[in-house]
């Protein structure tokens, strides 16, 4: 959090001050009651991505087969010529299969335990989260805990530090 503050222009006072107000409590995961239907949605949710990053594997591997293909191949190459497919098809294919199946799987999802964590401990807290997490996002308002956009957070912070009552006088 506080390379976060610095990043985003926030002073050392001010960092203070947040440090002062935030809370840093792990969730309670035993005692917060989150609905059958909210993990029934999400294992449908992740079954679907699976599915669509199977596909995006069998399209790479139609793609790779393909181009291997295409390759004239003669006798007289031998090593090369597997070299030139592994260098030339395989391996930049293989880089694109791996950004589309990521993209494909990961956008949208909570991918980790940190982030169910976060949500439970919002949950919890009856707090806002603040993350540039879709899936995050998304599933804080299946959770209907509020979500804050973590680009927006800074200026939230600079504007709520200028109506505390000692910097009120200063007006």
């Amino acid at each position: 959090m506080y390379e976060f503050t610095i990043r985003n222009g926030c002073d050392r006072e001010g960092i203070a001050k947040m440090d002062t107000w935030l809370v840093k409590k792990s969730p309670d995961r035993y005692r917060v009651d989150v609905t059958s239907q909210i993990f029934h949605e999400y294992v449908s949710h992740m079954r679907e991505r699976i599915d669509r990053g199977m596909g995006v594997a069998e399209d790479a591997v139609w793609e790779a087969a393909t181009a291997c293909l295409s390759i004239e191949y003669s006798h007289s190459k031998g090593k090369e010529y597997r070299e030139e497919i592994e260098r030339e098809v395989i391996g930049g294919i293989i880089g694109k299969f791996r950004n589309k199946y990521r993209a494909t799987l990961r956008y949208g999802i909570l991918d980790s335990a940190p982030d169910i964590d976060v949500l439970i401990l919002a949950k919890e807290l009856d707090a806002a989260v603040i993350a540039s997490d879709y899936g995050i996002e998304k599933w804080a308002e299946q959770l209907g805990v509020r979500f804050v956009p973590a680009n927006t957070f800074p200026m939230m912070i600079k504007e709520y530090l200028k109506h505390l009552p000692e910097n009120e006088s200063e007006s």
